[in-house]
């Protein structure tokens, strides 16, 4: 949510820092939500950067074998 809001801030034009504030109130469905997100996020971003790391290593032939079919 807080990169939503300063994603926006920068599109509409905005051209110093902006300081993003969450409130999250303990034991409501919002901490659920919000628990989930980053849960996903921190997910997403292992995903991302192993899988970025080694496929980026490889040669050209090992890249060639890698998407070969059959």
């Amino acid at each position: 949510m807080e990169s939503q809001a300063t994603d926006r801030a920068y599109r509409i034009g905005q051209q110093s820092n902006v300081m993003v504030h969450r409130f999250i109130t303990q034991g409501t469905f919002e901490e659920k939500i919000n628990t989930l997100l980053q849960n996903k996020k921190e997910l997403a971003e292992l995903a991302v950067a192993s899988g970025e790391q080694w496929i980026g290593e490889l040669g050209n032939e090992e890249l060639r074998e890698l998407v070969r079919l059959g």
